[in-house]
C-alpha cells in the first residue's frame, strides 16, 4: 500500500463505517481480557488498532512490510517496525495477544505467516484474524486490492489449527450487505472505496453492521471471517 492510499485511509477512518466496524469488533474482543498485556498487530498500517489497544491499556506494538506504514504509525506514537508476517522481527512467546485483520488473504505462504503468529504468542494467548471469505465472490475487485484468495470456514480453521493453534470460535461479518457488495464488486475493479461517505449512508452501513453482532446471523455466509484461537498451554 502506497503512501497516498495510507493517508488517505488515515483521513477517513475515524468516521467510516467500515474501520469502526472493525474497532468495535475489536474492543469486544479486549473486554474478555481481565488484565491487559502485550499484544502485536501484524499488518498494522497506520497502528489504528495499536492506538485501540492502547485505549484499553494494553502495550502494543506495529508492524508492517511499508516503511510508510510505520512512519504513519509512529507519526501517531504507535511503537512500530518495519517486517514480512511470514518472518516477524520479535522475539517468541513474547506476546499476549496478536492481531492479523485483514493480512492473511494477501500473503502467499499463509502458512508460514500463521505459524510466525503462533510463535510469537505466549502459552494461552491469543491470536484474533479477520479475512475475506468464499471464493465465490472473487473479483478483479480482489484483484485490485492484491489478494490471493479467500477462505472458506473450514480452510481457515484447517489454517489455523495448523499452525497449532486451538480455534474457540469463528464467526461471520458482512452478512446483510453480501448480496449488495457481491453485485457491485462484480461491476468493478476498484480499490476500497476510500471517498467519504454520505452520512445517512454512513450511518446505514453501520447500523447494519450492528445487527450482525446478534445470534445466529454471526453464523451465516458473509463477506469476511473472524477467528479467535490461543495456544495451548
Amino acid at each position: 500500500m502506497d503512501t497516498i492510499e495510507l493517508r488517505r485511509i488515515a483521513r477517513i477512518e475515524d468516521g467510516n463505517w467500515w474501520y469502526r466496524t472493525r474497532r468495535d469488533a475489536l474492543s469486544a474482543e479486549l473486554l474478555r481480557f481481565s488484565v491487559p498485556g502485550t499484544a502485536v498487530d501484524i499488518g498494522a498500517a497506520a497502528g489504528t488498532s495499536c492506538r485501540v489497544l492502547a485505549e484499553h491499556g494494553w502495550h502494543a506494538t506495529a508492524i508492517d512490510m511499508s516503511p510508510a506504514a510505520v512512519e504513519l504509525a509512529r507519526a501517531h506514537g504507535v511503537e512500530a517496525y518495519e517486517g514480512d508476517a511470514r518472518y516477524l522481527p520479535l522475539p517468541s512467546a513474547g506476546y499476549d495477544l496478536a492481531l492479523a485483520l485483514d493480512v492473511l488473504e494477501h500473503v502467499e505462504d499463509d502458512e508460514r505467516a500463521a505459524a510466525e503468529i503462533a510463535r510469537v504468542l505466549r502459552p494461552g494467548g491469543t491470536a484474533l484474524v479477520s479475512v475475506a471469505c468464499d471464493m465465490a465472490l472473487w473479483s478483479a475487485h480482489d484483484v485490485a486490492l492484491g489478494r490471493v484468495r479467500r477462505y472458506s470456514r473450514r480452510a481457515l480453521i484447517d489454517l489455523i489449527e495448523g499452525a497449532g493453534l486451538v480455534v474457540e470460535r469463528v464467526w461471520s461479518r458482512g452478512v446483510l450487505l453480501r448480496p449488495v457488495l457481491r453485485l457491485r464488486r462484480h461491476r468493478t475493479a476498484r480499490r476500497e472505496d476510500l471517498a467519504p461517505l454520505h452520512p445517512l449512508v454512513n450511518e446505514v452501513l453501520r447500523l447494519s453492521a450492528v445487527l450482525e453482532r446478534c445470534p445466529p446471523v454471526s453464523g451465516w455466509p458473509g463477506t469476511r471471517l473472524f477467528a479467535r484461537a490461543r495456544r495451548p498451554g
